[in-house]
């Protein structure tokens, strides 16, 4: 069986005062048609569905729109679960009537779906909390789905109980071992699909996205991949927004990362879809899909002498939202910004930094307090800023003084 594995949506998204929407709209239906195209048999989307808990009317309606198409009328499972930018209220909310189209909502890592059958699609044979087996079209032996979505503090003691005073790591093995034990024998395709902050033990220490809600607060909700029962063949992670396997080839623990660049720390990231091909008691094969939609975000340095070369590029460059450094031993003038804007209409920040040799430090300095108070505030300018204040300053400034005589 073929299952698609994407993550991290964050619906609703803005970059600065830029609406990430159209582009939302352009992935997510890149992201169907690779379903579509590689016949896939279940979609998981492992959290973080919106960026806010109250996410605007258009998202909410880009999901819902997404999820059923998704199913294909019903044949195919959707499992989308809750991500810590999710409220759990809002993801179950529509499950009584997603259930009927093929889309299962799990907002909290207790939840247990109720069983069902589809006319011509899927059966959902059996379920415990934070658990799920399907029957699908076609194939003789069962999914099984272990799903955790994100938990908090709060969550944690509605979920562990008393065990909260267990560490996460320790209280999530002894709830994954005893449902795999319970359920994930080798006579079916056997999964586990979580939102937390994974990594595997003695590895790379992993950074969380620039502007996310962070997870891992020390090492209190850091989770170890070797958490995860033998007899998982495949984990379907969220949170990360870059594409990385924490596991290991026999049994890949896998972030799928976000479907767009959400911040310039991301500049440059190549972003996928994982399809997963499983068969019972068989290590799982896996085909990253690159995905096409969406501005690239890129991150671009200019000297100041060189502007008619950062204006070329930029009008070269429009299917871009830019981070655009410029190197100056002057303000910059804001001429020189208004022609940057009108070259390129997603600039989204303009940096200016001054060369060091035109840096002053007035701790070296003997400051003239002989100086008119214009000398005197542009010596302060320069202190605070690093460059020369350019004339329109110094105008303006020359202007509240008369005011004020």
């Amino acid at each position: 069986m073929k299952i698609l594995h994407t993550a991290d949506w964050h619906l609703g998204k803005r970059l600065d005062n830029f609406n990430r929407l159209e582009e939302q709209i352009l992935v997510l239906n890149e992201i169907c048609e690779i379903a579509d195209e590689q016949a896939v048999d279940v979609v998981i989307v492992a959290g973080d569905l919106f960026d806010t808990f109250n996410p605007p009317v258009e998202a909410i309606e880009l999901l819902y729109k997404t999820l059923k198409r998704l199913t294909n009328k019903g044949k195919r499972p959707v499992i989308a679960i809750a991500g810590n930018h999710d409220s759990p209220s809002r993801i179950d909310s529509p499950d009584p009537l997603a259930r009927e189209c093929g889309i299962i909502f799990m907002g909290l890592p207790n939840t247990k779906v109720q069983t069902l059958q589809l006319d011509d699609g899927f059966e959902i044979t059996k379920t415990d909390d934070g658990f799920i087996e399907f029957k699908l079209p076609n194939y003789s032996y069962p999914l099984r789905i272990i799903a955790t979505p994100y938990a908090n503090e709060m969550r944690m003691k509605e979920y562990f109980g008393e065990e909260k005073n267990v560490a996460l790591q320790e209280a999530l093995k002894k709830s994954w071992g005893k449902i795999a034990e319970t359920y994930c024998d080798e006579h079916g395709v056997n999964m586990l699909t979580t939102h937390l902050f994974m990594q595997k033990r003695g590895g790379e220490t992993l950074e969380e996205p620039d502007g996310e809600k962070p997870l891992k607060i020390g090492n209190a909700d850091l989770v170890y991949s070797d958490t995860i029962p033998s007899q998982i063949q495949y984990v379907a992670l969220g949170h990360l927004h870059r594409f990385q396997n924490v596991g290991s080839d026999e049994q890949p623990v896998i972030y799928s990362g976000s479907p767009l660049a959400y911040s310039f720390a991301e500049a440059g990231q190549q972003k996928y879809v994982n399809i997963i091909k499983a068969e019972q008691n068989k290590t799982v094969e896996q085909e990253r899909i690159p995905l096409k939609e969406g501005k690239l975000l890129v991150r671009k340095r200019f000297k100041s002498i060189d502007m008619d070369m950062a204006v070329a590029w930029l009008s070269e460059n429009q299917n871009t939202l830019v981070e655009l450094t410029i190197e100056s031993d002057d303000y910059l003038k804001p001429e020189d910004s208004k022609r940057l804007h009108s070259a390129h209409q997603g600039i989204v920040h303009i940096i200016p930094i001054v060369t060091n040799e035109n840096r002053m430090d007035l701790s070296t300095k003997q400051v003239n307090l002989n100086q008119d108070v214009t000398a005197l505030f542009a010596d302060y300018f320069k202190s605070v800023k690093g460059q020369n204040p350019n004339q329109e300053i110094l105008d303006l400034f020359k202007e509240v003084i008369n005011q004020q005589s």
